[in-house]
């Protein structure tokens, strides 16, 4: 279960009070929009952790007390809460309860719409494994597969299941900017899902990331087949083969899923910053 589920399933019973980043400036643990709900008993989600998060979540708990519904607090982090970072935070506190559920379940899941988008092509045991972790990251996911009856029951709300039959055809309506990873249960599969790849690339050139599990050995294979088609070698060094940061051994499937999670994070964080 997500964060955001659990605590949506909690306000059916008990109140809390959302505590949001709404503004930060210089030097600070987490961004606008950055949430926690502090109930009663336990807290959800985070806001930075250490004293900033501690003092949040005993002023959260003071407004259940006082009764106040909504206010604002600055937190500079440095002189008033000894935190290095130093940097200065404004969060808002609104006491919600089961009522409030439909308007907070649209605002938060609408803050996912925003997120850098997942292309995954391949419902096998490290495409399972790659859900599990990229679920908890703050990305969407778009996962494809040409099987019937591959995808778990039950999957959060920034999973979305598609079936698609050639798997390819999904290449053609993936939005610009999703970062694509081809893990499916052929090679042949595999090899029609790059080429589709390569073919929007050549057309529009707007992937920032394909990346196609396998060893060296399958990637020059692949080279030889994909040249044979057509493309140039300029257009092959486009795809990432193997996948994965380097540095990290093993072949478990929950292994692989870190490592290629940790490589997409980076080129995350690459494409924000532009470069």
């Amino acid at each position: 279960m997500t964060v955001l589920a659990a605590f949506i399933q909690s306000l059916a019973t008990q109140e809390a009070v959302l505590v949001t980043v709404q503004t930060s400036r210089g030097s600070v643990p987490r961004e606008a929009g950055a949430w926690m709900a502090v109930f009663a008993g336990h807290a959800l989600g985070t806001v930075g952790g250490g004293q900033l998060e501690w003092q949040a979540m005993q002023d959260a708990r003071a407004q259940f007390l006082s009764g106040e519904h909504r206010q604002l607090r600055r937190y500079p982090l440095g002189p008033a809460l000894g935190q290095c970072c130093g940097g200065e935070m404004t969060l808002l506190f609104e006491r919600v309860g089961a009522k409030d559920v439909p308007s907070l379940t649209q605002r938060l899941t609408a803050q996912q719409a925003s997120w850098p988008l997942v292309a995954l092509f391949g419902g096998g045991h490290v495409g399972r494994a790659l859900v599990a972790v990229l679920q908890t990251l703050p990305l969407r996911l778009h996962w494809i597969d040409s099987r019937d009856e591959i995808f778990p029951a039950e999957l959060p709300t920034q999973v979305l299941c598609e079936h698609s039959q050639p798997v390819q055809a999904a290449v053609a309506d993936l939005p610009p900017g999703a970062l694509v990873l081809i893990m499916s249960f052929s090679h042949a599969e595999d090899l029609d899902v790059v080429a589709a790849c390569l073919l929007r690339q050549r057309q529009q050139a707007d992937l920032p990331f394909v990346g196609l599990i396998g060893s060296r050995t399958k990637w020059a294979s692949f080279n030889h087949r994909l040249l044979a088609r057509g493309f140039s070698a300029e257009e092959l060094a486009q795809v990432t083969c193997p996948i994965g940061v380097p540095g990290i051994v093993g072949k478990q499937p929950e292994v692989i899923a870190v490592a290629v999670a940790a490589q997409l994070l980076q080129v995350v964080g690459q494409t924000s910053s532009g470069h």
